[in-house]
């Protein structure tokens, strides 16, 4: 089904070709004085200058030297939507390049950012979470995000954003979960994620699959999601895309830690699609699915099922995978050992 993408195009009054051309870091003095002029034409053109010299880290780091950023930030706030189009724009460039993550988090960036969240206009909204989704790849971009208080609004977020936003959202809370979940726990983002995990979009599916698996990284995570999605994580192994298998095997693997996972995991009938995971020699989900039988079989009923498969472990063991080769040996020897 096609979706309708969110468009970066100027509006047609803006003329980019007028944009002064800007050689070199002298250059860089003088649009930070054009960023501050009253003339909304000349900040504009000054943007869009701008935009095409933080392509080069070099030019970024210069930038934050001359104090460009406290005028973004200013900027962030213009009354003029191209104004601020260019801004975001600007500040996810340099949010590519690590100096320039660096540079935005140790600004204050985050904090100033947040006020674009309910923008208008859609590709404002969107240069922002990709920005929030490239700081929180550095950890301390990631505890940044946490620290300023963001997650329960990107949790709302999930349930109105446009699909491409609710993806950026959800690559930004995996990696912010990874360091810290219980703020998103109390904001019921399981109830949420597992909405996303129906949703018509396979990347929508795959991203909250892997943020549920984020989330059961952590204890209190784990039991909740052991008592509201398994089964629904069940139902996606069985996904036609493969990313969507992977991160729904991966999610299971790691609440059937739990005595409690493993019994919900039974309950759904998780088995047989794990087991078909296994066979298929190029499944993304093989070694998380093999995990996650190797746990399953620790319960008598799961090794009395087990039993009648081993044939199926067996083939893996001449894996190319090493790690799939010895996880395979571990689950065979928990499938046979007798108490």
């Amino acid at each position: 089904m096609a979706h309708a993408r969110i468009s970066a195009n100027l509006p047609p009054d803006i003329d980019p070709t007028k944009a002064p051309i800007a050689f070199g870091k002298r250059a860089l003095p003088k649009l930070n004085e054009e960023l501050r002029s009253p003339e909304l034409l000349t900040q504009q053109r000054a943007l869009m200058a701008l935009c095409d010299l933080v392509h080069d880290p070099e030019n970024v780091y210069q930038a934050i030297g001359v104090g460009f950023l406290d005028n973004l930030k200013t900027l962030l706030l213009h009354h003029d939507s191209t104004v601020r189009q260019k801004t975001t724009e600007i500040l996810y460039i340099m949010a590519m390049h690590n100096v320039g993550r660096q540079g935005l988090i140790q600004s204050g960036m985050i904090s100033a950012l947040t006020e674009l969240l309910d923008d208008p206009i859609d590709i404002c909204r969107k240069n922002t979470h990709q920005i929030f989704e490239m700081m929180a790849k550095l950890h301390e971009g990631a505890v940044g995000i946490l620290h300023a208080g963001l997650i329960p609004l990107l949790v709302f977020k999930l349930k109105t954003e446009l699909d491409e936003i609710q993806e950026l959202i959800l690559d930004t809370l995996s990696n912010c979960l990874r360091v810290e979940a219980s703020e998103a726990l109390a904001t019921g983002a399981i109830t949420i994620l597992k909405e996303k995990l129906k949703h018509s979009s396979a990347a929508i599916r795959s991203k909250a699959a892997w943020v549920l698996l984020e989330i059961g990284t952590h204890p209190e995570g784990k039991s909740m999601v052991c008592e509201e999605v398994i089964p629904v994580l069940v139902s996606l192994l069985e996904d036609t895309d493969p990313e969507v298998q992977a991160s729904a095997t991966g999610a299971l693997m790691f609440a059937t830690i739990k005595p409690q996972g493993r019994f919900s995991a039974l309950g759904a009938e998780a088995i047989p699609p794990l087991l078909k995971l296994v066979a298929e020699e190029t499944s993304k989900a093989r070694l998380s699915a093999i995990k996650t039988l190797t746990m399953l079989a620790e319960l008598p009923e799961g090794r009395k099922t087990l039993l009648d498969h081993t044939d199926t472990f067996q083939q893996c063991l001449n894996d190319p995978c090493e790690a799939v080769k010895r996880a395979a040996k571990i689950a065979i020897s928990v499938i046979k050992w007798k108490p």
